[in-house]
């Protein structure tokens, strides 16, 4: 394809995004109680992981992730707009929709389900709208 283009800046940028967007939307100001109490961890539990390991792990998948996004908006004529609604189309549609049916199997609750399927919703979108419009 002679009109593609990724920005590989700003797809390390989406990468690191999902660490920001993760440590606001897990956080207390958000969902951390919801979330921790659906999952039934504690914060023991929690503490006791390899962080190096979980958030070394994190990165290179959500690396992975934006580079897959940036590939499918890598048309010269993307542009934020349609950045943001095809990654709310993969996030909601694709993505997030795949969450629900697994977690419905898993017997996990609504909350537990729009929760998670929220921040992958979210994430997607602004990653999208980050590489549409960072030509």
């Amino acid at each position: 394809m002679e009109n593609m283009y990724i920005n590989h800046i700003a797809v390390l940028i989406c990468a690191i995004l999902n660490l920001a967007l993760g440590a606001l939307w897990y956080s207390p100001v958000l969902f951390y109680k919801g979330w921790l109490q659906e999952t039934k961890l504690n914060e023991e539990e929690l503490a006791a992981s390899s962080p190096a390991k979980k958030y070394g792990l994190a990165f290179l998948f959500a690396l992975i992730i934006s580079y897959n996004l940036a590939f499918f908006l890598g048309d010269a004529q993307t542009d934020a707009a349609w950045g943001a609604t095809a990654g709310f189309l993969a996030g909601f549609g694709f993505s997030a929709l795949i969450f629900a049916i697994i977690a419905l199997f898993e017997q996990r609750s609504w909350k537990y389900i729009l929760i998670n399927g929220g921040y992958i919703t979210v994430y997607f979108t602004l990653i999208g709208l980050v590489l549409g419009a960072w030509r």
